[in-house]
């Protein structure tokens, strides 16, 4: 699953690189940004999350059960459903578009609205193809097939890469993010279709169906509605700070920029590991305290080790975070003040970056025991304090620091980042309440945040006494000091996760001299 979503990702970065070449952090960069998210709230509110939370434990305790016909009468039932909804909704996406643009992007121009409701509504299809992609991810992975399922954004990457090189490259800026929005639109169908046989492979022939009278489908149904709400909480609170981002020249594309890096760790890492595990905790069988003992021991792996990696990442953001933005967008109309701004929103968002994380894999455990209120009430808490806070960060606290405006932006991302922390430790409680204490070891904890100070500190160093070079370069270098220098110490202090990567690289040291 991590390579997977490490391929995605890789795309999705050359995506952003090539969009940044061309439009770099500008007015027009802001309107692809805006338009981008809005139909993404589709995606993201019926897809992933949602889709996973209900549909993935009940087809994979069917599966469990041997009861596999059953499996196949649910999948496409919900198949039938879905498409259903998200026909509706990107007909009603499509036409109030101009009004959503208004109410979501308050300090956009006349002009600048009119370009993003346009954008808009050629990606609102798009984003419904991706809806349907979630469901075929989470057919597959109920079947333990992960690779194929997060991979496939590579082809969606790879159809707006291909059509801006082709098609948009000569033309003027306004020009050039409809041609790209087209390329989403040819990306989407390829998603869907570089996955389907996979899904008939496993899951037998599937075609959407009616779900009148198919087991399963009132659970499924019971479960979706209070997931949409609490996606739609968790989203709320993002177009709550694409508002305060419009607000702010550049914020917008600055927050995008910055969300391609640090969603690279949360996906690598809390993504793989908390989807994983979800179907997993859904086979758990037995009474409720069996049930409690084996969540209670898979949380406690999992946690120490998203904590290993997560950790570091949150770090070297802060000490690496204007090397990494530089080595990876700074071409063309981007350029090096743009990759500081961008290290800046990226220094407020590693403030969240562990709660973030470790707050979704404790969903998912939710979502196995089918609770999803719980989840439901921590992401509204979520959405109260991130909308108070990022409102004060982003338009009070720069004036009455003396700093400039453009510094709300980092207001904004930090103000996330402390609510994740309040969502996190809400679904601590709620879920140690419910399963019976579970280990989050704070000495071990601790060294990890030691280890990773040392890797900042010895980065930072390499950084400043290095001679000037490009920042492809300059990364290459850095990078790897931070990384070896936190591996180092984690071994010196014999943390388990360190163990199994030193023991990893020898292995394969070993098969390399063996070549020799």
């Amino acid at each position: 699953m991590a390579t997977g979503i490490f391929l995605s990702r890789i795309a999705g970065l050359v995506r952003q690189r090539v969009l940044s070449h061309y439009l770099g952090i500008s007015g027009t960069s802001d309107i692809w940004n805006a338009a981008f998210r809005i139909p993404n709230f589709l995606q993201n509110l019926l897809g992933e999350g949602a889709l996973s939370a209900s549909f993935i434990p009940a087809y994979a305790r069917l599966l469990g059960e041997e009861r596999h016909e059953e499996a196949r009468r649910l999948a496409s039932a919900v198949l039938g459903l879905l498409m259903t909804v998200v026909a509706v909704v990107v007909l009603v996406g499509v036409a109030v578009a101009p009004w959503m643009v208004a109410v979501i992007e308050p300090g956009f121009s006349d002009a600048q609205r009119t370009l993003t409701t346009m954008i808009v509504r050629i990606l609102f299809p798009a984003t419904g193809l991706l809806v349907i992609s979630a469901w075929c991810l989470g057919v597959l992975n109920s079947h333990r097939q992960f690779l194929l399922s997060y991979a496939a954004p590579v082809a969606w990457n790879f159809a707006i890469i291909v059509t801006i090189l082709l098609f948009a490259s000569d033309r003027s800026p306004e020009g050039f993010i409809v041609i790209a929005a087209i390329g989403a639109v040819v990306g989407g169908v390829l998603q869907v279709a570089v996955q389907w046989p996979s899904v008939r492979g496993v899951a037998g022939p599937i075609l959407p169906g009616l779900w009148r009278g198919v087991h399963g489908v009132p659970t499924v149904m019971r479960a979706f509605v209070p997931n949409v709400i609490s996606r739609g909480a968790n989203q709320i609170s993002a177009f709550v700070d694409l508002a305060l981002a419009s607000l702010i020249w550049g914020a917008t594309t600055a927050i995008a920029s910055a969300q391609i890096l640090y969603t690279l760790p949360v996906s690598l890492f809390g993504i793989a590991i908390s989807a994983a595990e979800l179907p997993e905790m859904a086979r758990e069988r037995g009474d409720d305290a069996t049930i409690a003992s084996a969540l209670r021991i898979r949380l406690d792996a999992s946690t120490q080790r998203l904590a290993y990696y997560i950790v570091p990442s949150a770090m070297g953001f802060l000490a690496l975070g204007g090397v990494i933005a530089a080595a990876l967008f700074q071409t063309g109309e981007f350029t090096e003040a743009n990759s500081r701004y961008v290290w800046l929103v990226l220094a407020g968002s590693s403030i969240g970056l562990l709660a973030a994380t470790l707050g979704r894999l404790y969903s998912s455990t939710f979502y196995a025991l089918h609770d999803t209120r719980t989840p439901l009430r921590a992401g509204l808490v979520r959405v109260a304090v991130g909308a108070s806070l990022g409102l004060f960060a982003a338009l009070v606290l720069p004036g009455a620091l003396g700093l400039p405006v453009h510094w709300g932006a980092a207001g904004i991302t930090a103000a996330s980042g402390i609510a994740a922390w309040v969502e996190f430790l809400l679904l601590r409680r709620s879920l140690a309440a419910r399963i019976g204490h579970f280990d989050l070891p704070t000495t071990e904890l601790m060294k990890l945040w030691v280890a990773a100070l040392a890797a900042a500190a010895t980065s930072t160093a390499a950084r400043l006494l290095l001679p000037e070079m490009p920042p492809i370069f300059l990364a290459a270098i850095t990078v790897p000091v931070n990384a070896l220098t936190y591996l180092g110490v984690t071994s010196w202090w014999d943390i388990p996760e360190a163990a199994v990567i030193t023991s990893r690289i020898g292995r394969v040291l070993k098969r390399l001299g063996g070549r020799r």
